[in-house]
């Protein structure tokens, strides 16, 4: 071997990375032992990024196209090794490649529950998990902070090392957006893109990346948080629950059978005196009418006219009815003596009205 073939084994000339995998997100140059000689060609690919350490510093970044080496080319390198009179020795340094693409369909979750503060049920343990697209977009931060030193730095190491960092962002940004865990737990599209703006910011600063596509696939909360959103969803549905329970009871009339018409509006009544009290409790502002036992019958309609009397307590207008009652007999013995026209009376449609003085009149004869 002559002389030119041995420094050319010994200095690089070359610096490329020919990337054919599709889970590698940065790649250090594997000729660590050679030197680069001065005037070398380095040659970064569309989404790619080429950066240089020197002695643990970070030197000159290089995006994509080919790029002699030169004094010119790398003034920070330049600085870090003190070429006084210009780049012209060769030297050595560790070339890093980062492969900038977009990274899609990655996976997050929660490993345990992560705790929510809520303004309905207060603090409340909640899983999420989802998908998410990335790419890098600070290349120093990016190798100082997740890839580190790996020379061959792949997916599936980058997804073990994000996702507790990642699901740490999640959790602030929930928080810090204040969103109601009945909407965490039904609108997932609109959640992740809510959280996006507030999650990038942070992973942009700590990790160097950058995420245009944040989804949350699934938020599970504790079964008895479960329950007491189908309770809510069950009330929203219901409506009026006053309607309701009218609704229920001329279902339970047109169905029953037996019983009679007083049994069936008496049910009727009582529902819906429990729809007006169920009501009220779930009012908001309202305090629920307090639990009794069974209510005595509401008092009999006054028809509009009429006036009570300070005789015998009864009205000066009465049905006939209420004129039995007066006179203590039946009331078809009242019909009677209105058909004969021994008692006066009004026959108003079916229905007869006797005034006080024409059964006062009835009584003298």
């Amino acid at each position: 071997m002559g002389l030119m073939d041995y420094l050319k084994t010994q200095f690089l000339e070359i610096i490329q990375w020919q990337d054919d995998s599709r889970d590698t997100i940065s790649y250090r140059h594997p000729d660590t032992q050679k030197e680069i000689k001065r005037g070398a060609k380095l040659i970064v690919r569309e989404s790619q990024v080429a950066q240089f350490v020197y002695l643990g510093q970070f030197g000159d970044t290089f995006g994509p196209g080919e790029w002699s080496l030169t004094t010119d080319n790398i003034p920070i390198l330049s600085t870090l090794k003190g070429w006084k009179y210009g780049f012209e020795s060769p030297f050595k340094a560790d070339v890093y490649f980062v492969n900038t693409r977009l990274f899609t369909g990655n996976k997050w979750g929660t490993a345990n529950p992560i705790m929510l503060r809520d303004a309905d049920f207060g603090v409340v343990r909640v899983r999420a998990y989802g998908t998410y697209d990335f790419h890098v977009v600070d290349p120093k931060l990016f190798l100082k902070e997740v890839a580190g030193t790996d020379d061959h730095f792949r997916l599936d190491e980058f997804a073990d090392t994000m996702r507790s960092r990642l699901v740490s962002v999640f959790s602030e940004a929930v928080a810090t957006a204040k969103v109601p865990v009945l909407d965490v737990a039904s609108r997932y599209q609109e959640l992740g893109e809510a959280l996006r703006p507030i999650i990038n910011p942070a992973v942009t600063s700590k990790y160097g990346l950058e995420i245009p596509s944040f989804i949350v696939e699934n938020v599970s909360v504790p079964p008895e948080v479960e329950q007491a959103i189908d309770k809510r969803s069950s009330m929203a549905a219901v409506g009026n629950l006053n309607d309701y329970v009218k609704f229920q009871m001329a279902q339970g009339m047109a169905e029953g059978g037996g019983g009679g018409m007083a049994t069936s509006a008496a049910q009727l009544g009582a529902g819906v005196a429990m729809g007006q009290q169920i009501a009220q409790a779930f009012a908001p502002g309202q305090t629920p009418l307090p639990a009794s036992g069974p209510t005595s019958a509401p008092p009999p309609p006054v028809t509009p006219g009429t006036t009570a009397s300070g005789t015998g307590g009864f009205p000066d207008l009465m049905s006939p009815a209420d004129a039995a009652k007066a006179l203590g007999v039946n009331e078809s013995d009242v019909l009677t003596a209105l058909a004969d026209g021994s008692l006066k009376g009004k026959k108003i449609g079916a229905a007869w009205r006797i005034t006080k003085t024409a059964l006062d009149e009835f009584l003298k004869s």
